[in-house]
């Protein structure tokens, strides 16, 4: 479960900095105050939206992982079904595929569901 942990961490990471990465051309802007905006394509605001959208879920994954080291529940199934819908979710998001985008985000929150239930 810790390798998990870990892996999802570093996902979030890369999610974090990929905007930037794609985004090099406006280095004066990265590197200032980022006062003001730059025009940016349409694939580095979705990767931006889906690091967003990490950050909102990865807590809930985190206190769900750490309970279940704690309380000595197998989550590790459920947890690396999440870890895996999240990597297939930020591909999605990034290359604009809608539908499938939703029904890989409906997953992780399956995943997060079941692994607290478990922990009843």
């Amino acid at each position: 479960m810790i390798t998990l942990i870990i892996l999802s961490l570093l996902l979030t990471l890369i999610q974090l900095l990929t905007p930037a990465v794609l985004n090099s051309k406006n280095l004066d802007f990265l590197i200032s105050n980022r006062e003001g905006s730059v025009e940016e394509a349409p694939v580095v605001g979705r990767t931006r939206r889906a690091g967003s959208n990490i950050s909102e879920s990865l807590p809930a994954f985190l206190a769900l992982a750490i309970l279940s080291i704690v309380l000595e529940i197998d989550n590790y199934n459920l947890a690396m079904f999440w870890l895996g819908s999240r990597v297939l979710y930020y591909f999605t998001y990034m290359f604009g595929i809608l539908y499938l985008r939703t029904l890989v985000w409906g997953v992780s929150i399956v995943c997060l569901v079941m692994m607290a239930i478990s922990l009843i």
